[in-house]
């Protein structure tokens, strides 16, 4: 349990942010499929990213890691062993859905669980295409829920017109693919983030692509002798990009953040409601693209969020939805049922936290409705164990009047555990 309060003085100063998740996990994931030493700079320590290093030990890689610096020495995906142990993917659903898919492929039994929020997170938008594709799936519930068990090997390429656009089930469909005879392509109403295509692209897979549509070949292995450099999670970024834009009298500056196209709707989101931000330091000629970024507080409008922007932005919307509190006029966001099947039910979550403080919120069936500009007060808060709600109710604390007390704050480990070092390095400037 944390006690915060607001900064009279704004946010002033410069954080390096902690590494992308979503990099990390993949670095660790591909550096064990492939053949050769990976080594993997300013990755992730947080509990999801160790869970994916666990799980590929328990598969027979020798995984080094040093804080932020690991090394990964894969023997390519015929040394990955059949595993004595279940595999526990803990809170990370990165972990269980893109494993479902490598572990598919592999002619090895396994076991997959994760933790209670894990166990209500549904994994049949996975294990279908992956039954489609011959593998051998059980489950709770048919196969939607873990614990999950997967028999793999024999695998047929796939043609998948996925219901939504999402990377784990892509990325899913795609590692499964790389293990099946022919070719396998995934095609999505809108295009998901893109790691996974970069990352293999690097490791020397042929990946091609048309419009919505990723397709790969299968039989194709991967070759590592790479140093990979994790740039900063721009949705761990998005918290203090909204904290600096929403305390009057704050500038700060957050150092390497990952500017992937497709995961930059916060920043068009940012700029659409009249944030100040600059940019520094671009470095553009790796898989990864990342800059230094400076924002400053300003006055904000509110706007319409939905479409093809969602995906881009869906880890986001708890913070852009207190950043609307702080903004004149109202503010929509749709199209982002996504939210539901998060670690909590993030439309319900982020509404009832919210209004705790004071905020004019509503939820809807794909979104939220918020009106502005509304001073928040003080109140008792919590996480519910997902990662970016704490976040969330942390930075609304500098805005609110007086104390607000945040429970389960422990879940920020997840995805950024020096977030409450470097809040208070910014409140101290």
């Amino acid at each position: 349990m944390k006690k915060l309060t607001g900064t009279a003085s704004g946010l002033k100063g410069t954080i390096q942010i902690p590494g992308d998740k979503s990099i990390s996990h993949r670095s660790v994931m591909f550096g064990s499929m492939a053949e050769g030493k990976t080594t993997v700079e300013n990755f992730l320590p947080g509990d999801d990213c160790l869970s994916t290093i666990s799980c590929f030990s328990k598969l027979g890689v020798k995984i080094e890691q040093d804080g932020s610096n690991v090394t990964v020495y894969g023997n390519g995906l015929k040394g990955l062993r059949e595993s004595s142990e279940i595999l526990d993917v803990g809170n990370s659903g990165t972990t269980a859905r893109l494993m479902m898919g490598i572990l598919s492929g592999l002619p090895i039994h396994s076991v997959l669980i994760g933790d209670e929020s894990i166990a209500k997170r549904p994994m049949k938008r996975v294990t279908v295409p992956l039954r489609d594709m011959g593998a051998r799936i059980q489950g709770n519930q048919d196969g939607n829920f873990t614990p999950i068990s997967i028999q793999g090997g024999g695998l047929s390429g796939l043609d998948y017109v996925s219901p939504v656009a999402s990377a784990q089930v892509k990325s899913a469909v795609l590692l499964a693919g790389l293990q099946a005879e022919g070719v396998t392509s995934v095609s999505e109403p809108f295009k998901s983030r893109d790691h996974t295509e970069r990352m293999l692209r690097a490791f020397g897979v042929d990946v091609r692509e048309e419009e919505c549509k990723v397709s790969v070949v299968g039989g194709q292995k991967l070759v590592s002798d790479m140093h990979i450099v994790v740039p900063g999670d721009i949705s761990s970024a998005a918290f203090f990009l909204v904290a600096g834009s929403i305390v009057p009298g704050s500038k700060v500056t957050l150092q390497r953040v990952g500017l992937n196209p497709t995961r930059t709707g916060i920043l068009e989101v940012l700029k659409n409601m009249g944030a100040s931000l600059s940019y520094s330091n671009v470095v553009e000629d790796g898989p990864e693209p990342y800059a230094d970024i400076t924002v400053e507080s300003s006055d904000l409008k509110g706007v319409e969020i939905g479409g093809d922007i969602i995906p881009r932005l869906i880890d986001e919307v708890p913070i852009i939805a207190l950043m609307a509190t702080q903004a004149e006029g109202t503010t929509v966001i749709k199209d982002a049922e996504e939210l539901k099947v998060k670690e909590t039910n993030r439309i319900d979550t982020v509404v009832n936290e919210l209004k705790k403080l004071g905020a004019d919120i509503k939820a809807t069936e794909d979104g939220m409705i918020i009106k502005g500009k509304t001073r928040l007060h003080g109140g008792t808060l919590d996480s519910y164990g997902d990662h970016r709600i704490g976040m969330m109710g942390a930075i609304a604390s500098l805005v609110a009047d007086g104390e607000t007390v945040l429970q389960n704050d422990g879940a920020i480990n997840v995805s950024y555990p020096s977030f409450f070092e470097h809040m208070e390095s910014l409140r101290r400037g």
